[in-house]
């Protein structure tokens, strides 16, 4: 069996973009680890913090949650501050992911790639999915890190699909269910069209066995409101077909996409 390790640029991505693949791994026998590279210092402050609880604090506490309710192994911290949104002047801040050095942010995820072992490093497509500076950044970062190891791993880069995510929002509109105010043709801040057309993708995994445990996964990261509500009050049906497939590139192999199990 395979060591797996996803960077992810906040705590609340794995469960939007790769819990189900998470859950799946796990219940395959594989040792699945998250590092991530920021602590999300600028997500959303929850209405049950403790006294004197930062965001950051209670952001660990939900991904602490998350991790349990997928049964991964082992989270690792990368110690990046929080980049903030496209064009926020947090982008540059002293200590931010945008602005870190690469090779030195490859080293220390190379560490941890070292530490694991690891068989598997799994990242983000080239513009991080939607055009988030860290979200790219962990682009640059996951394919500068994989060489470094000692054994290097073998990459993957988690992406989404845009031809069904277009497919689901006509296909949703058309049954009069307007629950996003969101259009997946439309530019991201970056110019850039949301993730990445069938054509370029490698591997479309199914994860249907595993809503539970994505759905356990978003409910540990709750205070990140904005997003995870709309997720939560999605209709059974409408949940299934959003979360019951995860994308993945594979660089040097690319599409067209198939279905299978990358691992």
């Amino acid at each position: 069996m395979s060591t797996i390790v996803y960077l992810h640029a906040h705590p609340d991505d794995d469960a939007s973009q790769t819990s189900g693949t998470m859950a799946r791994a796990v219940a395959e026998g594989h040792r699945v680890v998250v590092v991530f590279a920021t602590h999300g210092e600028y997500g959303e402050v929850a209405a049950d913090a403790l006294e004197g609880e930062t965001v950051a604090d209670y952001r660990r506490r939900e991904a602490e949650a998350s991790a349990s309710a997928l049964g991964l192994a082992r989270i690792f911290w990368l110690g990046y501050a929080d980049s903030g949104m496209t064009g926020w002047e947090q982008n540059d801040a002293e200590g931010s992911f945008h602005r870190a050095d690469l090779g030195e942010a490859a080293r220390r995820l190379a560490d941890v790639l070292d530490e694991e072992a690891a068989d598997v490093l799994v990242g983000y497509d080239w513009h991080g999915g939607y055009g988030h500076p860290d979200h790219v950044k962990v682009h640059y970062v996951a394919h500068a890190a994989a060489p470094l190891a000692r054994r290097p791993p073998r990459l993957l880069e988690s992406t989404f699909n845009r031809d069904e995510l277009t497919r689901q929002f006509a296909a949703a509109k058309a049954a009069g269910l307007d629950f996003v105010d969101w259009d997946p043709d439309d530019p991201m801040d970056d110019g850039n069209l949301f993730g990445e057309a069938e054509a370029d993708i490698t591997w479309e995994v199914d994860v249907s066995g595993y809503l539970a445990q994505r759905r356990a996964s978003l409910e540990a990261h709750r205070s990140q409101a904005t997003d995870i509500e709309q997720f939560l009050t999605m209709p059974p049906e409408i949940f299934a077909s959003a979360f019951g497939r995860e994308y993945y590139i594979e660089p040097g192999v690319g599409g067209p996409m198939r279905p299978g199990w990358p691992f």
